[in-house]
């Protein structure tokens, strides 16, 4: 598989804005391209998918191992003649999490994107930084964001210098993709999006070294075994919110359910009058902070929630999804809008990042996603907080720093932390027999009967 990762010299350095031209230019030259994105990262992703028009994936070291890793890698990559992974962060940072550890598992080669703005002499002494703080690596070559004209020249002799390669330099974009406390903003808020995905494809096909790229090693992945799907025996309805507020969710934990054998049925807790008939619910991360007031108004909807987990329909709701079923939401304004009422408590403004970074949880007792004792692994990511959070698993994050975090019981998990389902199978699976055992129960099943 022909793959490359465009991984970046820290946060900020243009990496996204780089991946999306490339991604634009190898579809304007008819070459198929599959997108994939380092850590846990919702928001890139969107933008990978608006400029491919196909679903974009996470590939995320401290959630999953090298045989995962690699079997995500082949399986959502393989219809396409190249692999594009964006990296997160710096390229060395995030510990097990990082884009080099994710180059170093799946033999991936890699192409930093440097921030020439302001620089010039220095830009060398960043790229032999990068070629020598840990070797071996797989840097293949430089790609120079924001690098004037008049300095082409110099960077190519750096890279000959070096002994790298030059994979040309894109210039400074007339118009950026704008930001707000969880990052960029979302592909759907940016009304001339597709114009400026294409302006970017124009300009990288003229600046980069597409052959170049395209020309890399396709190389064979590292052996692996795929990972056990386990089937339901009879499927389960789940109901999942996606709209605006409700847009942070990882592909493969959707193709996961979907291939234990449930049943997916998308909604608006924005706009639809009312849930679907379903078996369980999955509440995703978002913006319902931004749309408090209209998410407050559709009143039947939250009730219709509140009732359906209030008796016992099993959920997952992440981060955004839990400020969903609190008593109340908070706004930055000051504003309290009234929400599904199930978590007693008021989410409110934190002001600053709060406990962000991955964490590991071991859970208090026996609950719907795992027994008493057992660890999965999370991500954590919010500048909003709770007077609730739960004490139903206690967090750990690699430093040793810790704290309690989400109500669980036999039928729910409601919590800040993120989960990638590929990262513990059995807890997916325990959500969707669940969610089946509640179809039998309620008798959801005789209107959607089992495959």
């Amino acid at each position: 598989m022909r793959r490359v990762m465009i991984a970046g010299t820290g946060s900020g350095c243009g990496k996204t804005t780089v991946t999306c031209a490339l991604l634009a230019a190898l579809k304007q030259a008819g070459k198929k391209a599959a997108a994939f994105k380092c850590g846990p990262d919702y928001i890139d992703p969107m933008f990978h998918r608006e400029v491919l028009g196909t679903p974009a994936y996470n590939l995320d070291s401290f959630f999953c191992n090298r045989d995962t890793l690699c079997a995500l890698l082949a399986q959502n990559g393989a219809s396409a003649e190249i692999a594009v992974m964006e990296g997160a962060m710096g390229f060395y940072d995030g510990g097990s999490g990082s884009a080099y550890a994710l180059s170093e598992l799946t033999e991936t080669p890699v192409i930093p994107v440097i921030d020439c703005k302001g620089m010039q002499d220095s830009i060398g002494a960043v790229m032999q930084g990068f070629l020598q703080y840990k070797t071996p690596n797989r840097i293949a070559g430089f790609i120079f964001n924001r690098l004037p004209e008049r300095l082409i020249p110099f960077a190519e002799q750096l890279c000959r210098d070096l002994h790298t390669r030059y994979f040309g330099c894109l210039p400074q974009q007339k118009q950026t993709i704008g930001s707000r406390h969880l990052g960029l903003v979302t592909a759907a808020e940016i009304t001339d999006l597709q114009a400026q995905l294409d302006a970017l494809g124009q300009a990288a096909a003229a600046s980069l070294d597409l052959a170049g790229i395209l020309s890399l090693p396709d190389l064979p992945l590292p052996d692996f075994t795929p990972p056990v799907i386990p089937k339901l025996k009879k499927r389960a309805v789940i109901a999942v919110a996606r709209d605006r507020a409700f847009c942070f969710q990882y592909t493969e934990n959707l193709n996961l359910l979907s291939e234990i054998g449930c049943e997916l049925r998308y909604f608006s807790p924005l706009h639809d009058a009312h849930l679907p008939a379903a078996d369980g619910l999955l509440l995703c991360g978002g913006y319902p902070e931004l749309y408090a007031e209209q998410l407050s108004g559709n009143q039947i909807m939250r009730a219709e929630i509140r009732e359906a987990v209030r008796g016992g329909m099993p959920v997952i709701a992440e981060c955004g999804g839990f400020l969903y079923l609190h008593t109340k939401l908070r706004t930055e304004s000051g504003t309290a809008y009234p929400m599904a009422d199930v978590i007693q408590g008021e989410a409110f403004p934190a002001g600053r990042l709060t406990r962000f970074g991955y964490i590991t949880m071991t859970a208090a007792d026996d609950q719907l996603l795992c027994a008493a004792g057992h660890e999965i692994r999370a991500h954590e990511f919010h500048y909003w907080d709770s007077t609730a959070c739960g004490e139903g698993f206690a967090a750990v994050k690699p430093d040793g720093r810790s704290w309690h975090c989400a109500h669980v019981s036999r039928t729910m998990y409601a919590g800040f932390p993120h989960l990638y389902l590929y990262s513990d199978i059995p807890a997916a699976l325990r959500f969707a027999e669940a969610a089946a055992q509640y179809g039998e129960q309620h008798g959801t099943h005789q209107q959607n009967p089992a495959v």
